[in-house]
């Protein structure tokens, strides 16, 4: 019996740099080098059942299952029931041209979420490190192809997020270097404050469909990274890659940058601030209020809004009583910027819809679940980011329909957050936001797709609130991604509470010979004996 390892037209020119698989059938038994790691294909059919094999120096142990014809084997209910358990892979996996950064770790680590019963793992493919050099039409997928090969050798499925952003976080991510020098040469292509500050992970909104990029526009920009991905991976859809997710926004997520520039949501606790200052974004403000005959509504964004780290009250616009976000003025500003978020989402769902509509993978957008100040009547940290969502009034029901029009799935996260967990001050309510969206999804038909909140850090009862929200009697939930592989995930505080939620979600026991016969059933990693570089895997 013979394994096939062939990959998208680029794998063959990333294996004569030593990154990717090469193109050609491996007997079982064979190795092959990705990047600095080792992968060997399979096992006779005698070693098959028994062995356990060691990936790296000290790295961590795990048992190679191969399914075949001829010996069947139980499923687990997480592969063939109604939730699909995914697991994000860090966010550096991918090096230029064509490596797979800590390839061994990987390779053991994915083998362990296969004998877990994990469906899949989820696959980030920055715009960035698909086009690493300058020539805005050439693409390098190469170190893609290697990991998708590592996982369908390993017998998990892969969603792709293709990310059209940048992140400043650790890893830092830039967006590709040509889009750099463009926005450059002209600084208000990136969303801009009313400080005069740029955030530079994604393109304003407002020049979307203007010629910016050396005279292209930047949909025409995302359909050729789309069509390039669609072309190189033409193999692999619906057998391995079932699934795409496009990046809507800052971090992926369908919102302005309203948070302070190089900070995450889990780390920011104030208001936020209105992105409309760059001159394109003004220019339609200004279009905006002359066509709704008041002319000087658009001069600017809201003046008496509170800055970033503040709270509602420290300035008029977002009290609860007398708050100017009550006004004519600002149901007429506040409905023009949501508008404006939501046509953005429908512009690249409708390009990801029209090239991946047709092949057997779903597609998806990811929104945020911005919890903090939810119980003030103006919901502010939801207005900044662009959902008019405030008491008495649903902004997510926009945001479905937007999805249901294009066909596609909404990924929405914090499905590990609990009201109690959260700081009183900031008044947040994760559980009846994200009752609040789910139910604008279940109204318009869309199906949600769930991720945690953050790197590998659950509350108190998050695992039991993940449980809670993606059980099998919950019909509008079919998959969960649980972010993020990388040291943390595979430290010893983290990796056995990890292990103990997949067994609880997979309720069908394993057989025996699956499992290393020193750990009684528990999958460890040997955390204290695995190379230092190895440890050093990050993620966001």
């Amino acid at each position: 019996m013979e394994a096939v390892l062939t990959g998208p037209k680029a794998a063959a020119a990333a294996a004569a740099k030593g990154g990717a698989f090469p193109a050609r059938r491996l007997g079982f038994g064979e190795s092959v080098r990705v990047g600095s790691g080792i992968w060997r294909v399979g096992f006779d059919a005698a070693m098959r059942r028994n062995r356990a094999i060691r990936v790296g120096a000290g790295g961590f142990r795990a048992a190679l299952v191969k399914e075949t014809n001829e010996s069947p084997r139980k499923t687990n209910s997480a592969l063939t029931g109604p939730v699909e358990l995914f697991v994000g892979l860090p966010m550096d996996v991918a090096s230029a041209h064509g490596g797979v950064n800590h390839a061994k770790a990987i390779a053991a680590g994915l083998r362990a979420l296969k004998l877990l019963g994990a469906y899949g793992v989820e696959l980030p493919i920055f715009w960035a490190a698909a086009q690493p050099d300058s020539d805005p039409a050439q693409f390098d997928w190469a170190s893609h192809a290697a990991l998708v090969e590592m996982a369908r050798a390993a017998g998990l499925r892969v969603r792709a997020t293709l990310c059209l952003h940048g992140s400043h976080r650790r890893p830092g991510v830039p967006l590709p270097e040509w889009v750099a020098r463009a926005a450059a040469a002209d600084p208000d292509i990136l969303f801009t404050d009313r400080y005069g500050r740029h955030h530079e992970e994604y393109l304003s909104f407002a020049v979307d469909e203007l010629p910016v990029l050396g005279g292209r526009k930047p949909v025409e920009a995302f359909e050729d990274f789309f069509r390039s991905f669609r072309s190189a991976f033409a193999d692999f859809f619906g057998s391995t890659i079932t699934g795409i997710t496009v990046s809507l926004g800052p971090n992926g997520e369908l919102r302005y940058p309203s948070f302070p520039p190089a900070t995450g949501g889990h780390q920011f606790t104030g208001v936020g601030e209105f992105q409309c200052y760059d001159k394109y974004m003004l220019a339609q403000l200004k279009q905006h209020a002359e066509q709704s005959g008041q002319p000087l509504w658009g001069l600017s964004g809201p003046h008496d809004a509170p800055g970033y780290n503040q709270s509602p009250d420290s300035a008029n616009f977002f009290r609860d009583h007398g708050g100017s976000w009550e006004t004519p003025y600002a149901d007429f500003f506040l409905s023009w910027y949501s508008q404006q978020l939501v046509n953005h989402g429908d512009r690249i769902l409708s390009i990801a819809s029209n090239i991946f509509g047709e092949l057997p993978v779903e597609i998806s957008g990811k929104v945020p679940l911005l919890h903090w100040w939810r119980g003030t009547r103006s919901h502010p940290a939801e207005l900044t980011a662009g959902f008019y969502n405030t008491d008495g009034r649903n902004g997510y029901d926009a945001v479905a329909k937007m999805f249901a029009r294009n066909s596609c799935a909404m990924v929405i996260p914090g499905m590990d957050l609990l009201d109690r967990e959260q700081p009183r001050e900031l008044r947040c309510s994760p559980e009846s936001l994200l009752s609040e969206i789910v139910g604008s999804c279940g109204k318009h038909g869309v199906k949600v797709l769930g991720e945690n909140s953050s790197l590998v850090r659950a509350p108190a009862g998050g695992f039991d609130q993940i449980k809670a929200n993606i059980s099998a009697g919950n019909s509008k939930v079919k998959s969960f991604t649980y972010n993020r592989m990388g040291a943390e995930f595979f430290s010893p505080e983290h990796w056995p509470q990890f292990t103990a939620f997949m067994r609880s979600m997979v309720h069908e026991e394993m057989d025996s010979d699956d499992l290393p016969s020193n750990e009684k059933g528990m999958l460890s990693p040997s955390a204290g004996s695995a190379s230092q570089k190895e440890r050093e895997m990050q993620a966001v």
